[in-house]
């Protein structure tokens, strides 16, 4: 028998003014999965899909590493949709054959009277067919213990999100104003006359 687990997550995030807006740098979601995820817990498959290998987690007795992989994408106002398209249960096929697990999330800028924020929202929805040990667990201690442990993955997600973001804007704005000022730097050296 399937049992489901959700959780949500909001988060708010005031982005300070840079010579850069916000959104030409959402229009790059790649960026975006790194600030999520740590770098050597991610892999490309494509220009939109990335496989992030998730930490061990402890569900009471059971420890599972799910694989998920992301569909990221961004429209052309800076709107950024993540999407789940595939996971996999490392190390444990009984679970990997009976789990489906549903990420939908958004982010987006919008104009406040207090300057540019982020706004977005993350909900995350797993079925498991659990092992023959818990069909005798109560299924309100099953229910709380899965939910709470999706809540916690969001909130850590949340908590990378808030730290992480802003400083890579801020680093890749630095990049682009230095890239700028390189190539509109022609100036000529003058020419020194030694005679």
């Amino acid at each position: 028998m399937a049992t489901r687990f959700t959780a949500s997550q909001s988060v708010e995030i005031a982005v300070p003014e840079q010579p850069i807006p916000i959104q030409h740098y959402l229009r790059q979601p790649q960026r975006l999965v790194h600030a999520l995820v740590d770098t050597s817990r991610i892999k490309p498959l494509s220009e939109e899909v990335f496989r992030l290998k998730m930490r061990p987690l402890t569900f009471m007795s059971l420890s599972i590493q799910p694989t998920v992989d992301m569909r990221v994408w961004a429209e052309s106002n800076g709107l950024i949709h993540l999407q789940s398209v595939g996971c996999e249960i490392l190390g444990f096929e009984y679970i990997n054959q009976r789990f489906a697990l549903n990420l939908k999330g958004h982010l987006s800028p919008y104009q406040s009277s207090t300057g540019t924020r982020l706004q977005g929202r993350a909900d995350l929805e797993v079925q498991v067919d659990l092992p023959p040990p818990f069909v005798f667990t109560p299924k309100p201690i099953l229910e709380a213990t899965g939910n709470g442990l999706l809540k916690s993955v969001l909130l850590s997600v949340k908590q990378r999100l808030l730290h992480q973001l802003l400083a890579d804007y801020r680093r890749w704005v630095i990049s682009q104003t230095k890239e700028k000022a390189l190539s509109d730097d022609t100036t000529e050296l003058p020419i020194l006359n030694l005679e």
